[in-house]
């Protein structure tokens, strides 16, 4: 005999699976159909293409560039420029990655690395601070400042696009206060080694970058944590009805990505060698073109650190190669802009056609 009570519980525990389910679907990104096996060898070429298919633009667009300019785009010392200078730039945009993967929205995390730079010149460069004490006291700054984002947007619910905005535009006003709006250089040769040190003909700033996205991948994927996040990202609802404490990781979100900023910061002046707090604001464009392009690689439709890893090394092929044909100044925000868009939408064409392909099935 079954009691009403217990009826009622069945089916609370019932709408908490199916909940769970769509959940998982949704985290696999809107519209990308479920893998099946046994498939035909056109479904899966077509899947590998939607999963790969900018990797074949950024070919086509290299052989292109080799084709306009030989004698400049075909040397070594053009393909160290695109994989060795653009280190900071995919640590910035993992920390925006850092939010948006658990459906938050940060627009601060740019601020914070320009505070973390400031930090680290002015103590080491003006006040012969240790450089060691001066990087400490810039992460721990950074992370004052995920944990200001995360206090008003978790605790108290004010929306974070406000919050994040706000807190850009006063941490900009710190920095410049700080280095009293002036471009501050610091000369340490064993500092600047951390990034420049050569490792078979690139920096090791490309190893430390490449390395944080395999890791945040595979915390995404073979983690209990991982799955936490993105049935986060996917449901929030649902997720606190699984008992995941959906609070938490958001905080965390913001703490992290304050964290991973900090660090662009740092990584940024020992490239470098100084930093001018009124540029941070420059970076945030790239970072966020990086983060969203990197959606239409790896797991279409979906926020992953190694589609972002791609997308930061194909926007700047493309920067590169049309400053080498001698486009200057404006080209950089016109690539970023339109190659974002021209790669979501042949992803997204693609996506159709698989969908297409599963629904004729």
């Amino acid at each position: 005999m079954t009691l009403p009570g217990q009826s009622n519980e069945a089916s609370a525990r019932d709408n908490i699976r199916h909940g769970i389910q769509e959940a998982g679907e949704d985290a696999l990104g809107e519209g990308t159909p479920v893998p099946r096996p046994g498939g035909s060898a056109r479904d899966r070429l077509t899947a590998l293409s939607s999963r790969y298919a900018l990797i074949g633009v950024w070919l086509i667009m290299a052989v292109i560039y080799a084709g306009l300019a030989p004698h400049t785009f075909l040397t070594v010392s053009t393909l160290q420029a695109i994989f060795g200078s653009q280190s900071s730039l995919l640590f910035l945009a993992v920390a925006g990655l850092c939010t948006l993967v658990v459906g938050e929205f940060d627009l601060s995390f740019a601020a914070i690395m320009g505070l973390s730079a400031t930090i680290v010149v002015v103590l080491a460069g003006l006040h012969n601070v240790n450089i060691s004490v001066a990087c400490v006291v810039a992460v721990a700054a950074s992370l004052a400042a995920g944990a200001f984002n995360a206090f008003f947007i978790v605790v108290l619910g004010v929306p974070s696009l406000i919050v994040t905005l706000g807190t850009a535009s006063a941490l900009l006003g710190l920095s410049e206060l700080i280095s009293s709006s002036n471009t501050v250089s610091v000369d340490n040769p064993s500092f600047a080694q951390i990034a420049q040190y050569d490792v078979l003909g690139l920096p090791l700033s490309f190893y430390y970058g490449l390395i944080l996205c395999a890791g945040f991948a595979y915390l995404l994927a073979w983690t209990p944590i991982g799955r936490h996040i993105i049935f986060v990202g996917a449901n929030r609802d649902v997720a606190r009805l699984a008992g995941i404490r959906v609070n938490r990781i958001r905080a965390m979100s913001y703490l992290a990505a304050g964290g991973v900023a900090s660090l662009a910061g740092i990584l940024l002046v020992a490239s470098i060698g100084g930093f001018d707090p009124t540029g941070a604001s420059t970076y945030l464009l790239p970072a966020l073109a990086a983060v969203f392009l990197g959606t239409a690689v790896v797991n279409p439709g979906q926020f992953n650190p190694m589609g972002t890893f791609i997308s930061v090394f194909f926007l700047e092929t493309g920067v590169l190669g049309l400053q080498l044909l001698g486009y200057t100044g404006w080209v950089q925000d016109a690539f970023y802009g339109l190659g974002l868009v021209a790669a979501v939408t042949a992803a997204t064409l693609i996506r159709q056609g698989v969908r297409t392909n599963v629904a004729t099935r």
